[in-house]
């Protein structure tokens, strides 16, 4: 066996686009979490499904496609590619990079992932089999039902050529999505990456967690839940969006004069091996360690976690306790107690949120945290206000149906 002795390139983040419960603009973004703001509502439109227990989401009202967007390059979307397509536009405006040589020549590719494609194709893809009748399969049917279609549509609205990625890992597919586009471009494989998740939000999968006890039934007070950490939290509230976050070479970015948002240092991500929905502590830990690892940094170097946490009994409690044994006594929040859980979305959405957070100096408390559940780990949970923190690294973590794990570590860039 040989190894390289090729310097690994340096990977910066130099462009962010968001479609959000909470806004497309980091201001939209900010207000929210500055004025503690849930976006979590009562779905009057699953009112019609009488057997789902929860009637709760964070819906984002009123998304369209603006008109430049022509018929022909849409038919081969769905919601969630509609919402990552924009996301990845706005992307890459912000970097600077929309409409260069650089996007179509082959030295950028695509990593990007969301749990499920758009249901409005899967319903005409299945209702085959119910209905014994091709008669609503068309020949884009396909495209917006699958599982990457957000990718795919990525890939051919901006012509990219280079490799594509296609991370549908439910709850880590945007994280994933961003850490191997970290790890296309650190080994010298892709010059630029479109990286993050998307998802759309569908009563079906609220109905996955209604069957396991895991979604939240608080459906006359909207704005208490989810309860991230709370001794008094009943489970997880879903969300949707899409973030895409534009990773490009140091070198490269350096050149052009980019703004830089953040480096990214460290990305670890393993598999539990032992079960499909139980949390695993020990597998937690190592994917902290592997991050830290990754990244040629102590724990005593993060100064805020942001953790996966989405208001399950013993997925809270494990991830505390593994933060704690890893970390020690860090600062921590949800952000989900704002969003709710946007599935393939959050991973991206969170980060970036870190990041922008980090670079201003403070952080978001988790909403809804009144009552620290006394079996989760003696963190230092932001509480009630925002939280002053002056750091220059920070890692988000985000834990997956499967046994999936990933860990970031982005470094403020000076």
């Amino acid at each position: 066996m040989t190894t390289s002795n090729k310097t690994p390139n340096r990977v910066v983040i130099t462009g962010a686009g968001n479609i959000s419960s909470m806004g497309q603009t980091w201001s939209e973004i900010k207000e929210s979490y500055k004025t503690k703001k849930s976006k979590v509502r009562y779905m009057h439109e699953w009112d019609q499904f009488p057997e789902l227990k929860t009637r709760l989401a964070a819906p984002i009202e009123g998304f369209e496609l603006p008109d430049t967007y022509r018929l022909k390059k849409k038919r081969s979307m769905g919601r969630v590619a509609q919402m990552a397509v924009r996301a990845t536009e706005l992307a890459l405006k912000d970097s600077g990079l929309f409409g260069e040589d650089v996007i179509t020549n082959g030295e950028t590719g695509v990593s990007f992932g969301s749990a499920t494609g758009s249901s409005d194709g899967a319903l005409e893809f299945f209702s085959m089999l119910e209905d014994q009748s091709m008669e609503r399969i068309n020949t884009t049917t396909y495209i917006r039902m699958m599982s990457h279609t957000a990718a795919v549509n990525i890939g051919v609205y901006f012509g990219t050529k280079g490799r594509v990625y296609t991370t549908s890992s439910a709850c880590t597919a945007g994280s994933q999505g961003i850490g191997y586009a970290y790890e296309a471009i650190q080994g010298g494989k892709q010059t630029v990456m479109i990286a993050g998740g998307a998802e759309e939000l569908c009563p079906t999968q609220a109905a996955v967690f209604d069957t396991i006890f895991s979604a939240s039934t608080k459906n006359d007070t909207p704005h208490l839940s989810p309860q991230p950490f709370d001794e008094n939290r009943d489970g997880l509230v879903l969300g949707e969006g899409a973030s895409t976050l534009i990773l490009e070479s140091y070198d490269h970015a350096k050149k052009r004069g980019a703004n830089i948002l953040a480096e990214i240092i460290g990305y670890g991500t393993n598999s539990d091996g032992s079960h499909i929905m139980r949390p695993n502590q020990a597998t937690m830990e190592s994917v902290m360690q592997m991050s830290l690892d990754d990244a040629g940094v102590s724990a005593s170097d993060i100064g805020y976690v942001c953790a996966h946490a989405t208001a399950t009994e013993y997925g809270d409690i494990a991830e505390s306790q593994a933060t704690l044994t890893v970390l020690g006594k860090k600062p921590i929040s949800s952000l989900k107690s704002y969003t709710g859980h946007g599935l393939g979305a959050c991973g991206a959405f969170e980060l970036y949120s870190t990041i922008m957070m980090m670079n201003e100096g403070w952080f978001a408390p988790t909403l809804n945290l009144d009552n620290i559940d006394e079996r989760c780990a003696d963190l230092d949970y932001i509480q009630n206000d925002l939280r002053a923190i002056d750091t220059n690294m920070v890692m988000s973590n985000n834990f997956a149906f499967g046994g999936i794990n990933t860990s970031l570590i982005v470094r403020k860039w000076n």
